[in-house]
């Protein structure tokens, strides 16, 4: 980056990058560092937009830009990507602004088909999710409401996620593979799960939406994560940076690397631009 380079956005995944992994169960701390805090702050005082970008519903974000004290610049709201980037909303209060939605119907059938074990969830928005089976305790944000699947994939929806404890997330990203699934973007987590969205809509897309409105561009953006939904973020952002856990699929494509969660690599990276 040039020496003088400051970013206009600050893109930040949320689990695996601003919350620690509890180990081996899928899910997160609600909790963040005083340092992330700081640095998020300073970089807020300095005039950037912090914007959160993650595969969580909606209502699974809010609580985190409140636990933040997240605020927008010149009063305005905040600007949050959600739903892997088919949800861009305004909060508070939540204004959904952006929504991309898709036909999962034929996707989910094919992957049944060979994981007849598999979990499928919807967002049921402002409420939790509509889901198959109900998912480990903690993994889904919000009330669970048990639905069969045919009515869950009956219309248009911006995401799906299939789930099954029971299986790896190689095993899941074999499965995606072997099938194809044309017309469908799909990406794999840390664990047997896999979210469906529609093709062409990523965390990029999302935020790309974002910068337009606020009159940035790609390269006005510093952008952190850990997952294999972040690849697209990081390879568009004008410095995508990876956190010292991630995968190797993500650390390939990142302009650096950071420390990993567990040693606040986000609060690292930020203060590398907001001293």
């Amino acid at each position: 980056m040039a020496e003088d380079w400051k970013p206009g956005i600050v893109a930040l995944d949320i689990d695996g990058t601003l919350l620690k992994w509890i180990e081996g169960a899928g899910t997160t701390y609600e909790q963040v560092e005083p340092a992330v805090y700081d640095a998020i702050h300073r970089a807020l005082d300095a005039g950037a937009h912090v914007v959160l970008a993650s595969g969580r519903s909606p209502h699974g974000m809010t609580p985190i830009a409140d636990l933040l004290d997240l605020r927008g610049q010149d009063a305005e709201r905040l600007w949050i990507v959600a739903s892997n980037g088919a949800v861009v909303f305004r909060y508070p209060p939540l204004e959904v602004v952006h929504e991309e939605t898709f036909d999962a119907g034929p996707a989910v059938k094919l992957i049944l088909e060979r994981q007849p074990t598999a979990r499928v969830a919807v967002e049921e928005r402002g409420i939790g999710y509509r889901v198959s089976t109900p998912f480990p305790e903690g993994e889904l944000s919000g009330d669970m409401i048990v639905t069969p699947v045919e009515e869950l994939v009956a219309g248009p929806v911006s995401r799906v996620i299939i789930r099954d404890p029971d299986a790896s997330a190689e095993q899941f990203v074999e499965l995606a593979k072997s099938l194809g699934l044309h017309g469908t973007n799909y990406v794999v987590g840390w664990t047997a799960w896999l979210d469906l969205s529609p093709v062409g809509v990523s965390k990029a897309s999302g935020l790309g939406h974002v910068a337009s409105a606020l009159g940035l561009t790609a390269a006005d953006v510093l952008a952190i994560g850990d997952g294999r939904n972040d690849i697209e973020m990081l390879q568009w952002a004008g410095r995508g940076v990876a956190m010292g856990q991630a995968v190797q699929e993500v650390l390939d494509v990142a302009d650096a690397v950071t420390e990993s969660v567990y040693e606040d690599g986000a609060a690292v990276e930020i203060d590398r631009w907001f001293r």
